[in-house]
């Protein structure tokens, strides 16, 4: 089959790579040359952080298991504290975050593709935000004070940085333009994906040398398979995800059989 990028697809494709090759330039330039430029990235890994946490949060529900709290640290790491109702919904709960993650940004890749407004998508990642931080940031640690295991300046941390994101994110949604606004929208999607892969990255590097406590070693405790293996696991569903989704944002196939939302050549 022959694939191409679809004519009306060009200039949202051209806004994400824009989006990508900045997300790229400003890393390798924070990490290599001048450090201080990860304060760009800072204020964007710690929605990515919300969103992983977030997305252990949805799985307890959806699987009926109790949640505690949901707390999120300055130096972006995160954690939900829960008690999973059985073995499966252990296994769920753990690997969401960076599934969550992953399928977070793909699908903001989705809405744009469609055409969808950009300006809905904020607004909804505002709530999502919001809402992680007054029910399970703030409220659920407030009734479980004796058993949450988090402590008052990370409950404090929590809810001050998730409600600068809300705002943030209402405040783009509000006000920008549209063009601004897609370009955001372009950017954390870019952001949501990076930090997935560099983080599962991150976590295949710890499991491999350190015992240091991490999702992959709750699944590895629950199953007896080796962090490593489910960490390889998370890679390849994460790399299947961006793939299928990058197909979907930007690219036709050549084919008299199928409507597709893509261009026939």
């Amino acid at each position: 089959m022959k694939y191409q990028i679809a004519e009306d697809v060009k200039p949202q494709f051209k806004l994400l790579l824009v989006a990508t090759v900045l997300s790229i330039a400003v890393w390798f330039l924070a990490s290599w040359f001048l450090p201080s430029l990860n304060f760009v990235f800072y204020p964007l890994q710690l929605f990515a952080t919300f969103v992983h946490e977030g997305s252990h949060v949805l799985a307890a529900l959806v699987t009926g298991s109790a949640v505690q709290s949901l707390t999120v640290s300055p130096d972006t790491s995160g954690v939900v504290w829960s008690q999973p109702n059985g073995w499966f919904s252990g296994l769920l709960i753990s690997s969401a975050g960076y599934i969550g993650t992953t399928l977070f940004g793909t699908l903001l890749l989705v809405w744009m593709r469609y055409g969808f407004s950009s300006r809905i998508a904020l607004y909804a990642a505002s709530g999502f935000v919001g809402l992680m931080t007054v029910v399970f940031g703030l409220i659920f640690p407030v009734f479980n004070v004796f058993t949450a295991n988090v402590t008052l300046g990370s409950v404090i941390f929590t809810v001050f940085s998730g409600a600068l994101l809300t705002a943030a994110l209402f405040a783009t949604a509000r006000f920008a333009t549209l063009k601004w606004a897609d370009f955001a929208l372009a950017f954390i999607a870019v952001q949501c994906l990076l930090n997935s892969f560099f983080s599962l990255g991150d976590l295949f590097v710890l499991s491999a040398t350190t015992d240091a406590h991490s999702d992959a070693v709750n699944m590895a405790s629950s199953t007896g398979i080796p962090s490593l293996i489910w960490v390889f696991v998370w890679i390849l569903v994460s790399i299947a995800m961006i793939s299928i989704g990058l197909r979907l944002y930007a690219v036709s196939q050549k084919s008299a059989n199928h409507d597709l939302p893509f261009e026939d050549n």
